[in-house]
């Protein structure tokens, strides 16, 4: 029987009441285990309702005891990892390492969060002019939203939230219809931690929950990770009402590997980052560009047997390396980028269209897909597939290599294998991508730096989490003072300068 998966609000699960929902499904099998509410306009102004009551308190709560709350929630994210893990793992599919692997970088954040009473110091100046002082303080905005995409059920969510709240913000995140129930499982261990009702609610919803947060004039930011598109949308619909927006779209990550590379190094990046979580990820390798023919042919022959020997099965099965896609919709989606790459020419070394698994018949599964040849103007080239599909664009030389990247929409991630220092500083320096990895197939940056794209891979002018997340989720104010002395200069009608 199908689980009814509530909102929560108010510190409380609460049931949903506009009579619309959506299936959440068991990619492994196809079976439908939950069904979730789409909000209404109306319940998802409840929620920002209760956000709005609990920001005064919580703006004025100390940074220190903001903290402390932080530092418990850590405490039960650590402790409690594998159950986080599992609800993941039943929802969007990913395999169970891979799960905890999510649970584990969204923790992170969390303690980067925790060190609020240091990260929101402000800074101060004595004697600015005769006996006037100035100093400067980062102040919350309000009410922010996060709406969060399918493939980091827990992760994304933890990029924003505890910024947001050791800022002293009230937040209402509306998670992904397709695997939900991390984010209820955040929210009740928020409240165990001391969180007062009303500072973190979850509605769940469709476009219809997004345009109520867009829309509504008690929301003061937005973040959003999703599709390019989407995020278009968000940022222009959001900083049109007046409210600060970050909106991390599309990718499509290129990885060099240059003559002089460790290539076995390299095989085991791509495979990892190419085929892990399916593909499902925002920095996922989907493009690699060996450079020259003789590094290409190595290349693709070391590849291929590793593709076709991908251990596929239910994210439960330890064995298992790659598990299904998250719903049978995105399965003929992949099925389709595949299709459309044999008929624009592109050479299909390994096919994983046809993958059957005993038992799970009815599940959301793929192969792993490998394509030679592929060209810049074919769409498996040009479009996010987000599936476990890799191309192979072979380069002539590096400025061959560099100018494609820098030619392409998207700018979210890159990588370059190479032994040469002088090569990987160039590509570094020049390359025109928001994150880069030297010899690391996949750059996301710690918890203490701040992860975003160029491009079209980002609308906005603040990355997440570190010091670019503080930033969003405050606004500076600076203040300056001067006390009486007894003298008296009289009134003065030009600009005040400090001569």
């Amino acid at each position: 029987m199908p689980v009814e998966i509530p909102h929560f609000v108010a510190g409380a699960r609460v049931p949903g009441r506009s009579g619309r929902s959506a299936p959440v499904f068991d990619p492994a099998t196809g079976e439908v285990t939950g069904t979730v509410p789409l909000a209404s306009r109306d319940e998802v102004d409840a929620a920002v309702a209760a956000a709005r009551r609990a920001f005064p308190a919580w703006a004025a709560t100390p940074p220190l005891r903001r903290a402390r709350i932080l530092n418990r929630f850590l405490r039960l994210l650590e402790e409690r990892t594998d159950q986080l893990a599992a609800v993941i793992t039943a929802e969007h599919g990913k395999v169970l390492s891979d799960a905890k692997g999510e649970v584990q970088r969204g923790l992170e954040v969390v303690e980067f969060a925790t060190a609020a009473p240091q990260l929101l110091k402000g800074e101060v100046t004595e004697n600015v002019g005769t006996n006037v002082d100035s100093h400067s303080v980062r102040q919350p905005l309000g009410v922010v939203a996060g709406i969060t995409p399918f493939n980091f059920p827990a992760m994304v969510p933890l990029w924003m939230l505890p910024v947001a709240l050791a800022c002293g913000n009230c937040f209402v995140l509306k998670p992904s219809e397709r695997d939900p129930s991390a984010s209820l499982l955040l929210a009740d261990w928020l409240k165990e931690a001391g969180l007062p009702d009303g500072v973190f609610s979850v509605v769940h919803g469709d476009k219809e929950a997004v345009d109520a947060l867009l829309l509504s004039p008690d929301i003061a930011a937005v973040s959003f990770v999703g599709s390019t598109p989407i995020a278009r949308y968000i940022y222009e619909t959001a900083t049109r009402t007046g409210k600060r927006a970050q909106a991390l779209g599309g990718a499509k990550n290129h990885m060099v590997v240059m003559p002089d590379a460790d290539l076995d190094l390299a095989v085991d990046a791509l495979m990892g980052a190419a085929y892990g979580s399916a593909g499902e990820r925002c920095m996922a390798v989907s493009v690699a560009v060996p450079v020259g023919e003789k590094t290409a042919d190595a290349l693709v022959a070391r590849l291929a047997p590793r593709v076709r020997a991908l251990k596929i099965g239910p994210g439960t099965d330890p064995e298992a390396e790659m598990g299904p896609l998250v719903t049978k919709q995105h399965l003929d989606k992949v099925r389709g980028y595949v299709d459309a790459g044999v008929a624009e020419g592109a050479e299909l070394v390994v096919d994983g269209r046809g993958l059957k698994l005993q038992g799970h018949e009815n599940g959301f599964f793929i192969g792993g897909s490998l394509f030679d040849r592929v060209t810049t103007g074919m769409r498996i080239y040009r479009e996010e597939i987000f599936g476990p599909v890799l191309s192979v664009v072979r380069a002539g030389d590096f400025e061959s290599a560099v100018a494609m990247i820098d030619d392409h929409e998207f700018g979210n991630g890159t990588a370059i294998f190479t032994r040469d220092g002088d090569a990987a500083r160039e590509f570094a320096t020049r390359i025109q991508v928001g994150m880069v990895g030297i010899n690391v197939p996949i750059p996301v940056p710690m918890a203490f730096h701040s992860f975003g794209g160029w491009k079209a891979s980002l609308f906005g002018d603040h990355h997440m989490h570190g010091p670019e997340g503080v930033r969003f989720y405050t606004r500076l104010k600076t203040i300056t003072t001067r006390w009486p002395t007894g003298i008296r200069a009289g009134a003065e009608f030009t600009m005040p300068t400090m001569k």
